[in-house]
């Protein structure tokens, strides 16, 4: 009777065994240094060192419903590329760098890039669902969580062809660090989890469809690649039948913002126009029908024109500039009735009309400053 002895393999470290079968990570160094060059683009704009505003970051491609929902559905995608200061992308390239050359290594660039954008996508995604559309949200860390979760189901699918020590130190390490990081989340505001747990979750789902097997003769069976497949589409699909309403049209409220800053000048020169119209009739030497005519040119007709363009912006009472439109239109209607009674009053030499005229001026310029309401209004900003 012959015997057979069963042969094993020495298993190799980890580390090891996936230099051997990837040698080199250009996607992981690559990423690494678009979020770094972005970063440093995002500085030179403006952007704060260890914080920046939401107007920057939105400037920059922030996912955010009422943009992202307005045709700007890019957003998604530039969103992963920013973040919101130096410590925020610090921790990102960190974990990036830790488990992106481990994954790269483990499912090879092409399906390594896969995994990473639908992370960040679908994890962006979840987190315009999430929020209803009202935080402003970016960083990479919802496709780190992707490459975590394939790199989970790497490691559990292999788990046989590993040194036990080194299944327990990746294994269990990389679930206590995407579990510690999930907790956090809960517990710090201004962390985006909902784009960490739909980051994670694609990565679990994307590394079962793009398996690649150590042992070239072992294959993962197709169904497992299917059904994996099937379900990221189906959740992708409600993730999308649960988009909420869109609360305003960003390119609205930017039309919005830009009326106002262009009245805001304006006012300041028609301002100045009408007091030195006013110190030329002290100092005399000219008629009142004169007075009259240069106040209804450089004064009446200016007040009117801002007030027809303000009067023409989208009216939605939702957009946050909204309040302050409405308040300049209110403005800009009693400068320029009291403009053109004060230059009827010239005209007529009536005093009591003229007084009028001049009280009527002074009381517009104590309504409340517009600029003080145009701020953003928000309800979160989320760094992922």
């Amino acid at each position: 009777m012959a015997l057979a002895k069963r042969v094993h393999r020495p298993m190799l470290p980890l580390h090891d065994l996936l230099h051997q079968r990837t040698p080199r990570v250009p996607i992981t160094r690559l990423l690494i240094g678009v979020n770094l060059l972005v970063f440093v683009a995002m500085l030179a704009g403006g952007a704060g060192l260890w914080h920046s505003s939401n107007s920057v970051q939105l400037a920059w491609g922030a996912n955010f419903g009422p943009a992202t929902q307005d045709g700007e559905w890019w957003r998604l995608g530039s969103a992963v590329f920013l973040h919101f200061g130096v410590i925020h992308l610090t921790l990102n390239l960190w974990a990036l760098w830790d488990g992106g050359q481990l994954v790269e290594r483990m499912y090879g660039h092409a399906r390594f890039a896969g995994i990473y954008f639908a992370s960040g996508l679908t994890g962006n995604l979840l987190s315009l669902v999430a929020h209803r559309g009202l935080a402003v949200s970016g960083g990479a860390s919802g496709a780190i969580f992707g490459l975590y979760g394939a790199l989970l189901v790497f490691l559990w699918r292999e788990r046989g062809n590993l040194h036990p020590r080194d299944f327990r130190w990746f294994f269990w390490g990389a679930t206590v660090f995407a579990a510690a990081s999930l907790a956090l989340g809960l517990l710090i505001t201004g962390i985006d989890n909902a784009a960490h747990i739909g980051g994670f979750l694609t990565g679990i789902l994307a590394g079962m469809m793009l398996a690649s097997p150590v042992d070239a003769v072992k294959r993962v069976s197709h169904h497992s690649r299917l059904l994996a497949g099937g379900a990221l589409t189906l959740a992708i699909i409600f993730l999308i039948s649960q988009i909420p309403t869109r609360p305003y049209r960003w390119s609205e409220e930017l039309l919005a913002r830009k009326e106002i800053g262009e009245f805001l000048r304006d006012d300041v020169v028609i301002s100045q126009a009408w007091q030195s119209i006013l110190d030329e009739g002290k100092r005399g030497g000219i008629t009142f029908d004169e007075l009259a005519g240069r106040i209804d040119t450089a004064v009446s007709d200016r007040y009117e024109e801002s007030f027809e363009q303000l009067s023409h912006l989208p009216h939605d009472p939702a957009l946050p500039s909204a309040p302050a439109v409405e308040m300049l239109r209110h403005y800009a209607e009693r400068r320029r009735d009291a403009s053109r009674a004060l230059a009827e009053g010239l005209r007529t030499q009536k005093p009591e009309q003229i007084r009028g005229a001049l009280e009527m001026e002074r009381r517009s310029r104590q309504l409340t400053q517009p600029d003080k309401q145009t701020g953003e209004r928000t309800e979160a900003t989320e760094g992922s």
